[in-house]
């Protein structure tokens, strides 16, 4: 790679779409609600969060094992008297990919509220 090509590349870097750091696991509604749910308590219970996500039983099982499958959350089953339940908590990586997600939606955020250059300007996009 010439020096050239080295430039390009880090020129490219600084200029990617801050959609492009959103995470496909994170970023799908029930499992964003999931950790954000998670990350306001140390673990919360499984019909708490159907209720809150408006889910099923069969779709919040199946984003919160895409999450578990991804080490972003501890799933816990026991009882609570004679009855059984579902606990969920948040790990570590499941707080550093939701605190990336977090980055990546304020930065949109604020490019997306940036001033737009005016016409005619060389940072004005135009399609082909």
């Amino acid at each position: 790679m010439s020096v050239e090509d080295s430039t390009a590349t880090q020129d490219d870097q600084e200029e990617l779409h801050p959609t492009r750091a959103l995470d496909d696991t994170v970023h799908q509604r029930v499992r964003l609600g999931v950790l954000t749910v998670a990350r306001e308590a140390d673990r919360v219970e499984f019909s708490f969060l159907k209720k809150q996500l408006a889910v099923t039983d069969g779709n919040l099982s199946r984003h919160l094992k895409v999450l578990e499958e991804s080490g972003m959350i501890t799933v816990e089953k026991g009882y609570a008297g004679r009855r059984p339940r579902t606990w969920v908590t948040l790990t570590r990586e499941g707080a550093q990919a939701l605190d990336a997600e977090l980055r990546a939606l304020r930065a949109l955020v604020l490019r997306l509220e940036a001033p737009r250059p005016g016409p005619g300007t060389p940072d004005t996009w135009s399609p082909l």
